[in-house]
């Protein structure tokens, strides 16, 4: 058990009966009545956000949540297979945990998976990753001046918008939260 003292961004709580995490918090003193704590929650199995108001000091059930390091290994179905890089233990993780990131998610690649006791509560891929580009149209010669992009399909299957000068087999660095591309890499 907690208390609205220890509120902070990125919190997990357990309210109505199902886990919220903070996005945003902040105490509140209107000029006519009590303080009260604003808050803003995100509800971690559906996603959607709404705003609650707590008492300065009212008790909260805080969820100690466990952040691990898993390696992907492969698809199965709506799911992913994840193994523990500390004890080499299987997991299997729902694909939606990871939004729509989980496009940019290759074979191999290490993640973050926050774990409350043996469930699975979210999932989040590095801020970036090197994709090669696996499919482009050509960029016509001339045209770089306007800062034009193109669409670029990347070995994982997402599609990229690009600048004109990426060629096919070139490895690229995007971002996982927008999926935006960020650089070439020089290998």
């Amino acid at each position: 058990m907690g208390s609205t003292t220890d509120f902070r961004n990125g919190l997990i709580i357990r309210f109505n009966g199902d886990l919220h995490q903070i996005v945003e918090w902040r105490h509140h003193k209107p000029g006519k009545g009590g303080a009260m704590v604003q808050t803003k929650l995100r509800n971690m199995r559906t996603g959607s956000t709404f705003e609650n108001r707590f008492r300065p000091g009212e008790s909260v059930d805080v969820v100690r949540v466990e952040r691990r390091r898993f390696q992907y290994l492969y698809p199965e179905g709506e799911d992913l297979c994840f193994m523990d890089q500390e004890s080499f233990e299987q997991i299997h993780v729902p694909g939606s945990l990871f939004g729509d990131s989980v496009r940019f998610l290759k074979e191999g690649e290490i993640c973050e998976i926050a774990l409350d006791g043996e469930a699975v509560i979210e999932g989040d891929l590095p801020i970036t990753v090197e994709l090669e580009v696996t499919e482009t149209e050509p960029g016509l010669r001339g045209d770089t001046a306007t800062g034009g992009t193109k669409r670029a399909t990347v070995s994982t299957g997402a599609i990229v918008n690009v600048p004109l000068f990426i060629e096919q087999g070139t490895i690229l660095k995007i971002d996982t939260r927008t999926g935006a591309y960020l650089e070439r890499v020089n290998k």
